[in-house]
């Protein structure tokens, strides 16, 4: 039966930052869907200009509360990589480590608070405390542990004060790792538990194909380094990122698009799985299997069963990495390395929790910041979003128009967007 309607849900819920869809239906079919970014654009790139390079990567943590390792991790590999410095690889292990736990903090908030409700037909997870609060307890323990694991090597979670460039600003205790080795260790059994209450969850069946990119490391499930790697079986230098990943910007929203040689593509936990899932820790590939993740994956709402996979390895990997500080050796001197201030363009790339994220700075002699260019996960996945959405909505087209938003909204918070994120600029 031919039908009109015109749908706009505002300031989608249980995403972070603010989003709006925007559905136009007419004689029963789709004419028109997006997803628009309605927040103001915060201009990080452009106030970053003038500042000291060491100001640059502590203000750069700032462009996320959540993903704040992520970005000051990216503000560092650049800014060394333009100076000229080089870290020990103890300070790379320590880095991965903090990693981690932004990973396992960022998931947990995503898998049980923000995504769940869709699979349990409730409003938002309230409802969880009355009727799983064993459930909602062990999501928050397994949050905690996230955020305490960053904060012990970072200084502090949000933000991370003590990295800084060339290592950190304090010496780590070896009893503060040992500490934290056994509160990993506790949790597996949170992981283990996890699994099993998703295992239970029938999740939509869509599929639609698309290109995965994310970082690849020959040794190591790639978060912290890695070339770019595209499911195309295509690998590329960090430093040419700009010749495959164009960004653009469009009328209706403020944040870019991006697309890879002019293709959609998607990133994410989803995208490192499919592409690094021979370098999963054992825990991580047994919850794959229990879940029903087998790769190649192109179920976008698999995307959070994906962070539960990517949980379990970090947990385990954390484990190992604490394992190999330890055997080492905490050695003070590895954790300053010497800083010259010359003139240079550096870029670093690392994952965030919601995908490849990249930082580009320039600097002149006296250190201070000339350009910035950041290149963002949530933006990233923009186009193959509303190409997801095109293809998912026919299939309800004539369900009620709340039935509709709904089902839309579920698809888009699969993707766990990081919208303020990703409001850095745009063309004026």
């Amino acid at each position: 039966m031919a039908r009109n309607a015109n749908i706009k849900v505002h300031h989608m819920t249980r995403v972070e930052g603010h989003g709006d869809i925007v559905v136009e239906i007419r004689e029963g079919k789709l004419e028109r869907i997006r997803f628009a970014v309605v927040e103001a654009p915060r201009f990080f790139e452009a106030f970053l200009r003038g500042q000291g390079f060491d100001e640059v990567t502590h203000t750069a943590s700032r462009i996320c509360g959540i993903c704040a390792v992520s970005h000051k991790c990216a503000a560092l590999k650049a800014t060394e990589a333009a100076l000229g410095v080089e870290v020990s690889d103890q300070t790379q292990l320590l880095r991965r480590l903090a990693f981690h736990g932004e990973i396992i903090s960022s998931h947990i908030l995503h898998i049980y608070f923000l995504a769940a409700p869709d699979f349990l037909g409730i409003p938002s997870a309230f409802p969880l405390i009355e009727s799983n609060r064993e459930l909602v307890l062990q999501a928050m323990r397994l949050k905690k542990l996230g955020y305490d694991l960053s904060a012990m090597v970072g200084g502090r979670h949000t933000h991370p004060v003590a990295m800084q460039v060339g290592g950190f600003s304090f010496v780590h205790a070896e009893d503060a790792l040992t500490a934290m080795k056994d509160r990993l260790s506790r949790a597996i059994e949170d992981i283990k538990e996890t699994v099993r209450f998703f295992k239970s969850i029938e999740l939509p069946r869509f599929e639609q194909e698309t290109d995965y990119v994310s970082l690849k490391h020959p040794d190591h499930y790639a978060f912290y380094d890695g070339d770019i790697f595209s499911s195309k079986d295509e690998t590329v230098p960090v430093i040419q990122y700009r010749d495959v990943i164009e960004e653009h910007v469009v009328p209706y929203s403020t944040a870019k698009h991006a697309s890879w040689k002019g293709s959609r593509y998607m990133v994410g936990a989803l995208a490192r799985v499919n592409n690094n899932s021979d370098r999963l820790m054992p825990l991580a590939k047994e919850a794959a299997r229990d879940l029903g993740l087998d790769v190649p994956c192109f179920n976008p709402f698999m995307n959070t069963i994906a962070q539960i996979v990517e949980c379990a390895h970090c947990v385990e990997d954390g484990i190992e990495i604490i394992e190999r500080i330890l055997a080492s050796g905490i050695k003070a001197d590895a954790e300053r390395a010497q800083v010259k201030v010359r003139s240079g363009i550096g870029i670093g790339a690392v994952e965030a929790p919601r995908g490849i994220l990249f930082h580009e700075y320039e600097y002149d002699q006296a250190g201070k910041c000339l350009s910035a260019n950041h290149v963002i996960p949530t933006a990233q996945n923009l186009v193959n979003l509303e190409a997801d959405m095109r293809a998912f909505a026919p299939r309800f087209i004539d369900a009620e128009e709340k039935e509709i938003a709904y089902q839309l909204e579920m698809l888009a918070r699969a993707y766990d967007p990081c919208i303020s994120c990703s409001t850095h600029v745009v063309r004026l």
